[in-house]
């Protein structure tokens, strides 16, 4: 097996964004992808595109339809997709494909044009459910995800204002994020406890914003990688992990798929202390609770002990640990494939020096970034190393 690094990563501004069509968005990341690697796509071997569901943009079989923005026309070209283990789960596809042999140099692209979908993204899920088993309740994501978020609070005894808290760390730090859509460095936890209730104990603050975005990362084999940079990143480590389907039948606390998919990557990443052998981590974030879930999933602290660090301030930039430095999507936005910017390309970044304002201070040589999707039981992990 091939090692594979990264050399370029690119990522749109995060937004409502009615000018620009899909192809039009994953141009643009992959442009800035391809400049900052100094490569053009005569270089490219092949290409990875991540989207969600066809709903979102509106388009039907839209891997195809996006093919042309992202470089992809007249090379071998592949769509995965698995809801917002996308975001993860597309790089994972790229770095395999380099990994294998089957390319020296693959470009990943994720979009998500969710503004597309009227009256509400959320519309787009009605039809995921078990048309006799879950269909009749007629449920949508917010309370699902209020029920997972009651049954961590409970079992751990966790306040309510100590899950703010994320809300509040993330928006503060996509403030230096120049594709952030919800910065905020005024935010306060009283704010998000005062903001909307959706379904108890989650209110509108709690929640990423919906939005358009894409994304891009440039894998290259090692034969080849000393040709574009003398301080390569590589991907270490690789894990996913899904669980049964119905919700009802799994452990709402904990999320144990991460953890599964978690081990495999740090298998192979040859980690075995991850709490002493990562520096930073980028967890999935579409609601501030689960920072915290997918901290513990990612065994990078004991089951119900991720609020406590965060009160503590261990999860800050400048912390012993931090956590989605770049804002996550709580901060910076959630168009959710496209959300590998904050998940994976921030994981380069941040390795490479090249976070700008959002640079960690510690000079990190190893982080983890995670995604969720499905039905809340896909887990997607990937190590990253420095040098």
């Amino acid at each position: 097996m091939n090692d594979v690094a990264v050399i370029g990563a690119g990522m749109t501004v995060f937004q409502r964004r009615l000018k620009e069509t899909g192809k039009e968005l994953s141009y643009l990341a992959t442009k800035m992808a391809l400049e900052e690697a100094g490569i053009t796509k005569k270089d490219i071997d092949m290409v990875v595109m991540g989207s969600a569901p066809d709903a979102f943009d509106g388009i039907h079989q839209k891997g195809e339809n996006l093919l042309d923005g992202a470089a992809g026309a007249g090379k071998p070209y592949v769509r995965v997709f698995n809801g917002g283990g996308t975001g993860v789960f597309a790089p994972i596809a790229g770095w395999w494909h380099v990994a294998s042999g089957v390319a020296d140099i693959a470009l990943v692209v994720c979009e998500e044009k969710m503004g597309n979908c009227y009256p509400h993204p959320q519309t787009a899920f009605r039809h995921i459910w078990d048309p006799i088993l879950d269909r009749p309740l007629a449920p949508n994501l917010v309370w699902l995800f209020a029920m997972e978020m009651n049954r961590y609070m409970t079992k751990y005894n966790i306040k309510k204002e100590d899950i703010a808290r994320v809300a509040v760390k993330n928006k503060r730090n996509a403030v230096g994020h120049p594709c952030a859509q919800l910065p905020d460095e005024k935010i306060t936890i009283e704010d998000v406890l005062n903001s909307e209730m959706m379904a108890w104990p989650v209110q509108r603050l709690d929640i990423s914003p919906p939005s358009d975005g894409a994304s891009a990362l440039i894998f290259c084999s090692k034969d080849k990688v000393r040709q574009f940079t003398d301080d390569p990143v590589w991907v270490d480590g690789v894990g996913w992990n899904i669980d049964s389907t119905m919700w009802t039948n799994r452990d709402l606390s904990f999320p144990r798929y991460v953890a599964n998919a978690a081990r495999m990557a740090y298998k192979m990443a040859g980690i075995h202390n991850p709490r002493k052998e990562i520096d930073f981590a980028e967890p999935y974030d579409p609601f501030d609770y689960k920072e915290l879930h997918h901290m513990e999933g990612l065994l990078l602290c004991n089951k119900g002990e991720a609020p406590i660090l965060t009160r503590e301030g261990v999860t800050e930039r400048d912390g012993n640990m931090p956590m989605c430095p770049s804002g996550g999507l709580m901060g910076v936005g959630n168009p959710i494939a496209a959300t590998m910017g904050q998940k994976i390309c921030e994981l380069y970044w941040q390795l490479a020096g090249k976070a700008g304002k959002r640079q960690i201070p510690t000079d990190p040589q190893v982080g983890v970034g995670q995604a969720w999707g499905d039905i809340m039981q896909m887990a997607t992990v990937a190590v990253l190393r420095r040098g």
